[in-house]
């Protein structure tokens, strides 16, 4: 099952939509697309405080739209994702119980 994230932000309990990342070696804030999984130095945000959100002053802000294409399957993903289903269908092939016999070989001397 999974969770849903929340606005890091104090007191706001509304469904995070983009992350946040300070790339402090370039004094640049960068707002993206809620990331896959939420890392410590990144700010989950809501769309009212992704939207309102400001940085330091002289830093910029660059902030990244989500592809809308990118969302959609591709056709690329609905094959694999067909012959993934497929390949778990097939019955499985016999596997010989242990390991193989071994033996031992001596360099001749």
């Amino acid at each position: 099952m999974a969770t849903v994230r929340r606005c890091t932000r104090s007191a706001c309990s509304q469904t995070a939509v983009a992350t946040l990342t300070y790339v402090y070696a370039d004094q640049t804030a960068v707002l993206g697309p809620l990331a896959t999984y939420a890392e410590p130095h990144t700010y989950d945000l809501c769309a009212e405080h992704s939207q309102r959100m400001s940085a330091p002053q002289g830093w910029n802000v660059l902030r990244l739209a989500p592809d809308p294409t990118a969302s959609a399957p591709s056709h690329d993903d609905l094959l694999a994702l067909a012959d993934a289903v497929r390949e778990a269908g097939r019955t499985p092939t016999s596997i010989p119980d242990g390991p193989p016999s071994l033996r031992l070989v001596r360099p001749d001397s």
